[in-house]
């Protein structure tokens, strides 16, 4: 059974053809619609609508040509920008006839809703829409007029490269081929190259009408394409609000496409995802919450923004836990998240410290945040704590491991407790957060990012910090081995190596082999050294949202972390016998 099996189903006549209409969820709740793309049916957005469906009315229908809608006749002709803004009418008249409706389209249901959007006939008929990989042909006309008319080297580029990305425009426009090819082999192979490429989840989709949708939807090329292209409409202003979420993997469309649509869409909040082309079945969460939110800010009169932060429009609504953020890089990290809109999970032994840094992350801009209090060295608190995170607050999208001590003293003097304290919680703190919440990332489908904090002692030898650079060492290796297992299932890993930070870590760092009144003393003076330094952790949140964004994998913060890590690949040896000198100490 499929999430679109307990549909009710009707039949909307507009323009010679029938369309397959589907409904879902209560039909007083604001109504959405979904358009599906090219060469899809309506079952391309079931995991959406279904997770929809609880909130609003949520309608799909068959696009003329796809699915169980008929086809116009001739086929050439029948599919313009025009008629399929006559269908578009026609179900909302049908499934929301006294409120306007909000609109989200993927792909061509995106490029269609464009059209939808901008012209007269629809005003007042339509109260928000989003759009995902698709963009409006009239400002694609305008995009590449502009840089024909004033070509830079930039310029071309960015022409060039949308070019190539647009390989399969070219390939559709050719007779027959398209069509034989989709009812032939390429048809039968299709569902298969979207899992190998695009990571597509098996299930209701593709639908058995795959070769005919997609022979059918050549003529949305070939009708509206080449006309628009060389004609772009001087008055294509979107009359709603528009929320644009970007893929940032998107194999066919480049981001620069959009850039300047704010001159079309004065009412433009943005959203960018990493993730490739089909997101309605890879995303559908991430693109549910989105879509959830900007409808229920439009219905309250307040048109939906993206938060103010740096990087808002990449992780705005969501999940992010991060441990050891009572203070210091954990808490900066968690501040830096908040600011950028996400919800956060504030991790610490210490509750109070922990309790600060969620109240702390609300004020600054998290929509949410919540404290827990565990030890991360202890595996039964971490896999409670994973179990009620995913319950209560659902699976988390970045995970950040930063919770770590300090220990300093010769490997002679670091007894066997003292090896066991800092790789209990350096190492095994680290492997129970990739463990537990990297399976719920793994399980759910829908990517995701893991942070573990390293340390420029990860490849730094020192004769002072064995157990320390030995934990760090192995978190730098662990991290490098995870990344390549989750790269398939579109889950980042990263290793920050700080440096030099002024945390409060130096001034609880325990010292092996010395009394209680030297450690004590040797705490002053490290504290009083990494404050000389006085490199911020601000700067490490910044490093760490960063490497998210561009899926780094090892990330040397501080400038001494770039050269030890620059020396230890090209000059091991100098490191060596830097190791050598003891530290003033």
């Amino acid at each position: 059974m499929t999430v679109l099996d307990g549909a009710r189903e009707r039949w909307v006549r507009t323009g010679g053809v029938e369309l397959c209409v589907a409904e879902l969820g209560d039909e007083r709740q604001p109504t959405i619609v979904l358009v599906h793309g090219y060469p899809d049916s309506k079952e391309v957005w079931s995991e959406v609508a279904g997770r929809l469906a609880d909130r609003f009315h949520v309608v799909l229908y068959d696009v003329r040509g796809h699915g169980r809608s008929t086809a116009p006749s001739p086929l050439r002709g029948g599919f313009t920008l025009e008629k399929l803004t006559d269908d578009f009418l026609a179900v909302a008249d049908a499934v929301s006839p006294d409120r306007p409706v909000h609109l989200v389209g993927h792909d061509w249901g995106s490029v269609q809703s464009w059209e939808f959007v901008t012209v007269d006939r629809t005003e007042g008929r339509i109260a928000s829409f989003t759009s995902m990989s698709g963009p409006s042909l009239d400002h694609f006309g305008h995009w590449i007029n502009k840089r024909l008319r004033r070509p830079t080297p930039r310029r071309v580029g960015q022409l060039l490269g949308q070019g190539a990305k647009s390989w399969y425009v070219y390939l559709l426009h050719t007779p027959v081929l398209p069509e034989l090819a989709w009812r032939g082999p390429l048809g039968k192979r299709w569902p298969r190259i979207l899992e190998r490429v695009e990571q597509v989840p098996g299930g209701d989709y593709p639908t058995p009408s795959l070769p005919s949708d997609a022979a059918n939807g050549a003529w949305l090329y070939r009708d509206n394409v080449r006309p628009r292209l060389r004609r772009p409409r001087e008055d294509a202003y979107a009359h709603a609000p528009v929320q644009l979420v970007t893929p940032l993997g998107d194999a066919f469309l480049s981001e620069r496409l959009y850039d300047g649509l704010e001159q079309w869409a004065p009412r433009l909040t943005r959203r960018t995802l990493p993730a490739k082309h089909w997101v309605p079945r890879t995303r559908p969460d991430r693109l549910a919450d989105w879509i959830a939110e900007f409808v229920t800010s439009t219905e309250d009169g307040r048109p939906e923004t993206a938060p103010g932060g740096r990087h808002a429009d990449r992780f705005g609504g969501q999940l992010v836990l991060v441990t050891g953020a009572g203070n210091g890089i954990g808490r900066a990290t968690a501040f830096a998240f908040a600011e950028a809109g996400a919800r956060v999970v504030a991790v610490d032994r210490d509750a109070e410290a922990a309790a600060r840094t969620a109240e702390l992350s609300r004020l600054i801009g998290a929509p949410d945040a919540w404290a827990e209090t565990v030890d991360v060295s202890d595996e039964q608190a971490m896999e409670k704590l994973a179990a009620k995170v995913a319950a209560e607050y659902g699976v988390v999208d970045v995970l950040v491991n930063n919770a770590g001590i300090g220990l300093s003293g010769s490997f002679l003097d670091t007894t066997a407790e003292d090896w066991r304290k800092v790789l209990d919680v350096n190492l095994w703190g680290v492997i129970h957060g990739c463990r537990l919440f990297g399976r719920q990332m793994a399980e759910r489908g829908q990517g995701g990012h893991i942070v573990n904090t390293a340390s420029a002692a990860a490849f730094q030898p020192s004769r002072v910090l064995p157990a320390y650079s030995t934990s760090k060492a192995a978190v730098l290796m662990l991290s490098e081995c995870l990344r390549a297992e989750l790269a398939g299932q579109g889950i980042g890993v990263t290793a920050i190596c700080p440096g030099i930070v002024n945390t409060g870590i130096t001034s609880t760092a325990r010292f092996a082999g010395v009394d209680a009144e030297e450690e004590k003393r040797r705490q002053r003076r490290s504290a009083r050294l990494y404050g000389m330094r006085n490199y911020p952790p601000e700067k490490v949140a910044d490093a760490v949202l960063e490497a998210v964004v561009h899926n780094r994998a090892v990330v040397p913060v501080t400038p001494e972390a770039r050269g030890a890590h620059l020396m230890s690949r090209y000059t091991p040896g100098v490191l060596r016998r830097l190791a050598r000198v003891k530290p003033p100490l």
